[in-house]
């Protein structure tokens, strides 16, 4: 069941004194987040996934179009409304925004003050999220004594006070090292899992949707251009814009500059290979060349695990007779997807 629906969702901003021209910053987009969706929304700088989670809680409002959450048509309720919305959707932040005159405690306490929770009942949530984050030492300490990951923590553990059913995650690790990016995300999933938070992770950063999501969309220029599970989307990128996306965390064919350096370095004929999760054996493949008696040598790609599922590609140098190497890959092409590059 979607927790999350969007349809047909627009969102123009009015010209300004600058320039006089309205600027479309969301365009007709439709999309349907399921219960227990880790939901990967990516995009570079200016496609509009920062705008659309905002409109997601209503932060702002969309210019036409429809969007529910929890059944609800947020898009047509007043501010009293969807304050009462938004206690079900917790949000962190790139910058964290914490409250630097307020404890650790007190900024994962605030929302439930602001929501009305009796003390007693705040400060035994408090704990317990501290203690979920691991951060049950740095109750008392105060948000510039804190690292960026702890920072975060402190983002996640406010974000779940008041029980929400879904997370929002806004850049939520650009901000931090490479280390510390996977601590956060894993602490992300132990959400997802444990609590059964619904999360919607807006990001630019591929590594991010490869580690976490479930499934995956695409922006570019404010439209949804590509969605599905990442597996299969990584693995057959059908946009442009995705494909971009996949080459920075799994390497395809060799590009024409990169094709002459192997030509250069490696003797034979040039063939790229595809394995996609279980359905090839990478042993049955190289044991087919060897039986054939053709050389072969991997001198570019890699295999990635994408959700626990290889997927890669892997460029071979073939050394042996024409006729034998023609065969041979023919033979080959019955159980993968075979490039020679000429």
């Amino acid at each position: 069941m979607a927790v999350v629906s969007l349809r047909n969702v627009g969102k123009v901003y009015p010209p300004t004194a600058k320039d006089g021209a309205s600027v479309t910053a969301i365009d007709a987009v439709s999309l349907d987040v399921e219960a227990g969706d880790i939901y990967g929304i990516i995009g570079y700088s200016g496609a509009g996934k920062s705008t659309l989670v905002r409109l997601v809680n209503a932060l702002e409002r969309s210019t036409s179009g429809e969007i529910w959450v929890n059944g609800q048509n947020i898009a047509a309720l007043r501010e009293r409304e969807l304050r009462r919305v938004r206690l079900g959707i917790g949000m962190i932040f790139q910058q964290f925004n914490l409250l630097g005159s307020r404890t650790v405690a007190r900024n994962v306490a605030y929302p439930l003050e602001v929501a009305g929770y009796p003390k007693e009942q705040r400060a035994a949530r408090v704990a317990e999220l501290l203690d979920f984050v691991g951060l049950s030492d740095k109750a008392g300490s105060f948000p510039d004594q804190l690292s960026g990951g702890q920072k975060q923590r402190v983002g996640i553990a406010r974000a779940l006070a008041t029980q929400p059913s879904i997370l929002l995650a806004d850049e939520a690790t650009s901000a931090l090292d490479p280390e510390t990016t996977h601590e956060v995300l894993a602490l992300l999933k132990r959400v997802n899992a444990e609590f059964g938070v619904t999360i919607i992770v807006i990001t630019h950063e591929m590594d991010v949707i490869q580690t976490i999501a479930t499934k995956v969309a695409v922006m570019d220029q404010g439209r949804v251009i590509e969605r599905g599970p990442v597996f299969d989307v990584f693995s057959n990128p059908q946009a442009a814009a995705s494909a971009r996306f996949v080459s920075t965390v799994v390497k395809g064919v060799p590009s024409a500059a990169e094709l002459a350096v192997l030509r250069e370095r490696h003797a034979g004929r040039i063939v790229t290979l595809t394995f996609r999760d279980s359905a090839v054996d990478q042993k049955a493949v190289f044991g087919e060349l060897s039986t054939a008696g053709v050389a072969f040598e991997v001198v570019y790609g890699g295999i990635n695990e994408i959700q626990g599922r290889p997927f890669g590609h892997l460029t071979l140098a073939l050394t042996g007779a024409d006729a034998v190497i023609d065969q041979v890959l023919d033979h080959i092409r019955t159980l993968t997807t075979v490039t020679e590059v000429r």
